[in-house]
């Protein structure tokens, strides 16, 4: 009986410190999340400051290739943050 105590118990402590760290890890995720959308935001505009000055050479041509494609990694990586808190809530909400 003594040793189905201490085993609940065990697995009550590894449950709680396994939800601090996914705690932890959804809130440096949220972060990550804030910077990534303050970079896409950020290449977003410089993108259309770019489009919008379209024609005025090669230069700019690539420039807004590039950007257009910071733009598309920035979103695929702010979208994956946002999956990966949603799967850390979904977990912590089964703890």
């Amino acid at each position: 009986m003594e040793d189905s105590f201490k085993l609940l118990e065990d697995r009550v402590q590894r449950a709680a410190q396994r939800l601090k760290e996914l705690a932890a890890e959804a809130q440096s995720l949220r972060g990550e999340l804030g910077q990534a959308r303050g970079r896409a935001e950020k290449a977003e505009r410089a993108l259309g400051e770019a489009e919008s000055r379209q024609g005025r050479g090669a230069e700019e041509a690539e420039r807004a290739e590039a950007l257009a494609a910071e733009v598309k990694t920035l979103r695929q990586e702010r979208e994956e943050i946002r999956e990966r808190v949603a799967r850390m809530v979904e977990l912590l909400e089964t703890l």
